[in-house]
């Protein structure tokens, strides 16, 4: 991060889900020479499709039914001067990752329902979890688009490949969720951190962040014993739903 920090290169977070690349992103923008600029996050899988080409370049009014009369400003405009984050670029439509492939190389962007181009010195940082390499080959993703993303690349790891971070996060989000829900903070006994990090943790540090608020939920202000690690880590395993049908 801090090597790439200082350029204005692209750059492309390679992780799974659940491993915090916000906020890698977000510390990447913090330690730029754009730090005082906006940072803009927008999650390309969480804006419907026929709706993410507005939401990115904007448009004027009277653009489509249902457009603002003044129009509206995108997502790429609101980022100028500081950074864009794409998150989860990887289900970006592929009609649209062209228009976005020549906004990074002529930082112009083209609102929706205009024939003119404005100039955005933006910079982006894209993420995905999905393997862009593969979805080139199946035509799902633009190459040239990667290429022009991939210039530095930052693979994040798992967090049950860190798990010398787990005793630290973990009083982290105790302390957290302590204060959000007026409790005591739950602390650990040597052996219930032990239990977390022989745990695989599939959702990552979200996972463990939701496991530690359940126990600040059922042990406030208690020692966390290997027993109630044990039943965490058994209820993040495998959750079961039943309901009474009538």
């Amino acid at each position: 991060i801090k090597l790439v920090a200082n350029t204005n290169m692209s750059v492309l977070i390679l992780c799974e889900s659940g491993t915090g690349k916000e906020l890698f992103a977000q510390a990447i923008h913090n330690s730029s020479s754009v730090c005082k600029g906006p940072f803009v996050a927008v999650s390309c899988a969480a804006i419907p499709r026929d709706l993410i080409e507005s939401e990115l370049f904007g448009y004027v009014g009277g653009a489509f039914t249902g457009a603002r009369k003044g129009g509206m400003i995108g997502k790429m405009e609101l980022a100028k001067g500081g950074t864009l984050f794409l998150d989860e670029i990887g289900d970006m439509p592929l009609a649209l990752q062209a228009k976005i492939l020549r906004c990074i190389q002529e930082k112009a962007i083209e609102p929706v329902g205009s024939n003119t181009t404005q100039k955005v010195d933006v910079r982006i940082i894209a993420a995905t979890n999905q393997n862009l390499v593969e979805a080139i080959e199946k035509g799902k993703f633009r190459r040239d688009l990667y290429y022009r993303l991939n210039v530095y690349p930052i693979i994040m790891p798992s967090l049950r490949e860190r798990k010398e971070d787990i005793p630290l996060l973990a009083e982290h989000f105790a302390l957290r969720a302590a204060g959000e829900m007026g409790k005591v903070p739950v602390t650990f006994t040597e052996a219930a951190l032990d239990i977390l990090k022989n745990h695989t943790w599939p959702g990552n540090i979200r996972e463990l962040e939701n496991c530690i608020e359940r126990l600040t939920i059922i042990a406030s202000g208690t020692a966390i014993t290997p027993e109630q690690a044990r039943l965490m880590k058994k209820y993040t395993d495998k959750v079961v739903i039943s309901y009474d049908s009538d």
